[in-house]
């Protein structure tokens, strides 16, 4: 059985913040699924889904969507928390590479469909735009799980 969430720091202080997850018009249900393991593994607060209904998935094996809440809205803004910085993760000219990208304390990470992009509308409205410097675009489900990674990773907190 997975342990809980350690949200201690590597001085021991308790770390402040947590992450959200906003996807725009999701295309295929296995990555949606691999998306919910995600958050779920690496404690995301919430999955936001906008431009399609939910389906379950069989990528989803941990029931993701019993544990943390899975919310759809027509805009994707209209359920980011209060206070939270959007953080557009995009393959686009603009954007800073993962790297050396210090996370915020609470951030809303909105991701494009498998085969588009995010809107300019809504880059527009993201504090930040990060990219994964890769030799080409990486799955969605995968890309989820390197910037929550990261940001765990680079945070100090531990999983065990």
């Amino acid at each position: 059985m997975p342990q809980p969430y350690n949200s201690k720091g590597q001085e021991g202080n308790s770390m402040r913040g947590y992450s959200a997850i906003g996807l725009l018009n999701t295309k295929r249900e296995c990555n949606l699924g691999g998306v919910l393991r995600a958050a779920h593994c690496y404690g995301a607060a919430m999955v936001v889904l906008s431009g399609r209904r939910f389906k379950n998935s069989a990528a989803n094996t941990t029931a993701a969507h019993r544990h943390l809440p899975l919310i759809e809205a027509e805009n994707i803004f209209d359920a980011i928390p209060y206070d939270c910085v959007p953080v557009a993760v995009e393959i686009i000219p603009n954007a800073r590479p993962l790297m050396p990208y210090t996370h915020p304390e609470r951030a809303f990470y909105i991701f494009g469909p498998e085969d588009g992009t995010i809107p300019d509308a809504i880059i527009k409205r993201c504090r930040d735009i990060v990219f994964v410097p890769t030799r080409f675009c990486m799955n969605l489900a995968a890309t989820v799980n390197v910037i929550l990674y990261d940001r765990m990773a680079k945070n100090g907190t531990t999983l065990h």
